[in-house]
């Protein structure tokens, strides 16, 4: 049920054999993602439960999910770009049915952050996916 992004995303990870290569990738994606307005950046959007700082403004339109996010962290911004690859276009009912845990686990990122980015990454999908159930 992964988007298309998401998928291209996987293909592109299961080209790179070392966690390294991931590692810079996942920063790369970070980096190309376009800034976040520094007014967005509010207390309602920080995600609690990450050890950087990582805000995410969910926004639907016509019925399909998005949202804005960053951080100040560049791996953490790299997870944001891989979340937003997972959830961004689909129909909001779509959303809380994502096997989010299944979907990351196919970039084999798991086993290489820590347990406080796992938590982080975990609380920015709650997050999404709690918006998304209150916006259908």
């Amino acid at each position: 049920m992964a988007t298309e992004a998401f998928e291209e995303l996987v293909e592109t990870f299961s080209f790179l054999d070392e966690w390294e290569d991931r590692y810079r990738h996942l920063i790369e994606i970070g980096k190309d993602m376009p800034p976040m307005d520094p007014a967005l950046q509010t207390p309602a959007s920080k995600v609690d439960g990450c050890a950087s700082q990582v805000w995410i403004v969910p926004r639907t339109q016509d019925g399909r999910f998005d949202f804005i996010g960053d951080s100040d962290a560049l791996i953490v911004r790299g997870l944001v770009a891989v979340v937003h690859s997972l959830f961004a276009g689909l129909p909001l009912d779509e959303v809380g049915q994502v096997d989010a845990a299944a979907e990351l686990g196919r970039l084999g990122l798991q086993e290489h952050l820590s347990a406080q980015r796992s938590n982080g990454l975990r609380a920015m999908v709650a997050r999404i996916q709690q918006h998304a159930a209150a916006a259908r």
